[in-house]
């Protein structure tokens, strides 16, 4: 199931979804970032750049998407894995799956990969997603928003996504 593809126009991923980039700003903090759709080394991509600052208890920006309309949900159960093609700036991102079950903002389901210097496919097994504060099992018949995040430290994020899907 293509998610994004590269091509948009705009923000607008595959899915028909627009992509949005959220920092830490939307609870006091002082990240800073920029999500555009350019040509990043010969491939056409979604770019993430900013930085993530700690202050104010403050430490993420991301590039998120929702994978649903409100009130329904993307059933992936068919699928296994989420397959990525990225390249980046060789530090440590996080992907995070949300549900409407979900009802505190920083819960999710996360896995992390690190964004190599070059376009590189990965393979995210949804398997190797683990709860994070929640006790909600990983269920991916109920999916509603995906995120790819720079988080936890402070860094100068740089992200670039040329496609998505769940496989």
């Amino acid at each position: 199931m293509l998610l994004e593809d590269g091509g948009g126009p705009g923000l607008r991923a595959a899915n028909g979804f627009d992509w949005r980039c959220v920092t830490d700003g939307v609870m006091g903090g002082v990240s800073q970032a920029a999500l555009v759709r350019t040509v990043v080394e010969g491939r056409n991509a979604l770019h993430l750049t900013g930085d993530v600052r700690l202050e104010n208890n403050g430490g993420f920006a991301q590039m998120a998407l929702d994978l649903a309309a409100p009130g329904e949900v993307l059933d992936a159960s068919q699928h296994h894995a989420l397959l990525l093609v990225v390249r980046g700036n060789g530090q440590e991102y996080n992907i995070h799956l949300r549900s409407p079950d979900m009802t505190r903002v920083w819960q999710s389901w996360r896995a992390s990969f690190r964004a190599p210097e070059s376009w590189e496919t990965l393979r995210l097994p949804l398997v190797q997603f683990t709860p994070y504060r929640t006790d909600l099992a990983v269920n991916p018949a109920r999916l509603s928003r995906i995120g790819l995040v720079a988080i936890g430290r402070a860094m100068r994020a740089d992200l670039a996504l040329a496609r998505l899907e769940l496989v």
